[in-house]
């Protein structure tokens, strides 16, 4: 199908913004479907496989870094409710900005002299994560990378002068063995090609043809990533926004088609039923297993996805609280994607590299109880909050992640049933511990505490009857 594009570029706020000065061939050929979708449906784009290393990272980093970094008050959402005067980003504005002050005002100090891509590469490496996705464009429409479809609101002309998601995807693959995603918003809050659709009740699709799959085939080609991670598809339905069409194209087409994944955020009434994994709303965190792979996308920030100056410690989650989301989610079968908020300079704040660090050290000890495991019969210990379980199906290891040290130091766990030939091992420790069965269960010894690692405490089991278990 041939879209054509506007030849005039479009206003948005007086500035220049969205424009293309020459006519698009959208790349949907037929032959994508005469091959194994002659028309794409979400059964048949459903029936794809889930590339392997997906379900075996577990953990994941997530960056929301954009001009919102620069008044950096509130959320990420800044400039949507800065425009109603009732909102507490509008007072923010009339006490500090003077009265023809714009959003688009705040781009030109999203500097980001200190941003290190290579620095980044080490932290999120450290942190222990296996993939990183970084936000490419939010709501407000400005791209991290040089779009040709973002005229003037890009970081190529307007704030750093650089391309910063080419400069971390080259990073992270130079330096590391992280997969490397992007975070892409479909909708753009002010723009008027999407809000003249809207208005025409996406009935048209001039916003979607010559703005929104440009852009999603621009990144795909120029950065290849393994995560295209959808958002702001709510307000219209997936017909809209090509949806079908353009994951046809990507997973038979596009160079990574062998090994991308992508989420449920694809249009109205898809969220939690389609895509590679599910994440059904932001911090979602279901408390039992669920039938498909899901991702539980959180923040170290309370109240934030961006950077927010005015963070207090109180709303900065804890290690400990990070962790337990973590294990938690891995024992239902899901990923966690932790997001940090970098500064309009480039700097990850300190509190977040520190939880990052917390959470690396504690994965080099007791990884083996995340990476590559699959969910048991049973995920978390009948009567407390504080111990799940994770298999190593190969090895038929289950583990027990405790969250608190036991009283006394002595622990009860109901769940697994053991033989004579079984042991007990605590990782990070050479400690092979003392256990017996009682009435209830099997009683467990723990070491010194001062000899065991911090955080949390992985149980490695033997010879545990993996099919069987004891319940009520």
């Amino acid at each position: 199908m041939v879209f054509q594009i506007p030849n005039k570029p479009l206003l948005i706020s007086g500035f220049l913004s969205v424009c293309c000065t020459v006519g698009l061939l959208l790349i949907f050929p037929l032959n994508v479907y005469r091959a194994k979708l002659d028309a794409p449906t979400w059964e048949s784009l459903d029936s794809r496989p889930l590339p392997k290393w997906y379900d075996e990272a577990k953990f994941g980093i997530f960056i929301h870094w954009g001009v919102y970094s620069v008044p950096s008050f509130m959320n990420e959402w800044f400039w949507k409710w800065m425009e109603d005067n009732s909102t507490s980003q509008a007072l923010f504005m009339k006490r500090n900005y003077p009265r023809r002050f714009a959003y688009q005002d705040f781009a030109r100090d999203f500097s980001a002299e200190f941003y290190d891509p290579d620095e980044w590469a080490d932290i999120f490496k450290n942190s222990g994560a296996r993939y990183v996705v970084l936000t490419s464009k939010h709501h407000d429409g400005y791209t991290l990378w040089p779009s040709k479809y973002s005229f003037s609101w890009n970081s190529m002309t307007v704030g750093p002068r650089r391309d910063l998601v080419g400069e971390l995807a080259g990073s992270i693959r130079s330096k590391t063995n992280l997969k490397f995603g992007l975070y892409y918003s479909l909708y753009e809050w002010f723009n008027p090609l999407y809000l003249q659709d809207k208005k025409n009740q996406y009935a048209t699709q001039l916003y979607v043809t010559q703005h929104v799959v440009p852009q999603l085939q621009e990144i795909v080609k120029d950065y290849k990533p393994a995560v295209i991670w959808s958002d702001g598809d709510w307000e219209a339905p997936d017909s809209y926004w090509l949806s079908k069409e353009f994951l046809a194209w990507l997973y038979l087409e596009s160079p990574v088609r062998d090994y991308v994944v992508v989420n449920d955020r694809w249009g109205k009434q898809v969220l939690c039923k389609h895509g590679d994994f599910r994440t059904c709303k932001d911090n979602f965190k279901p408390d039992v297993l669920q039938p498909h792979k899901w991702e539980s996308c959180t923040t170290i920030d309370k109240y934030s996805w961006g950077y927010r100056r005015n963070a207090k410690l109180s709303e900065i989650k804890s290690t400990r609280e990070l962790l337990k989301h973590l294990v938690s989610t891995v024992s239902r079968g899901g990923n966690m994607l932790l997001n940090v908020g970098p500064t309009k300079d480039g700097v990850i704040p300190v509190i977040m590299q520190e939880r990052l660090h917390d959470i690396g050290y504690w994965l080099r000890i007791n990884g083996e109880a995340i990476y590559s495991t699959t969910p048991w019969i049973i995920q978390q210990e009948m009567y407390s909050d504080n111990i799940f379980y994770t298999l190593a199906q190969r090895e038929q290891f289950l583990y027990a992640i405790v969250l608190e040290w036991p009283e006394k130091g002595l622990l009860t766990l109901e769940a697994p049933q053991l033989s004579n030939d079984s042991t007990i091992n605590m990782l990070g420790t050479n400690f092979t511990l003392k256990w017996h069965n009682n009435n209830v269960g099997i009683e467990i010894s723990f070491p010194d505490r001062a000899k065991s690692p911090n955080f949390a405490w992985c149980l490695k089991m033997s010879n545990v009857n993996i099919k069987s278990h004891k319940s009520k």
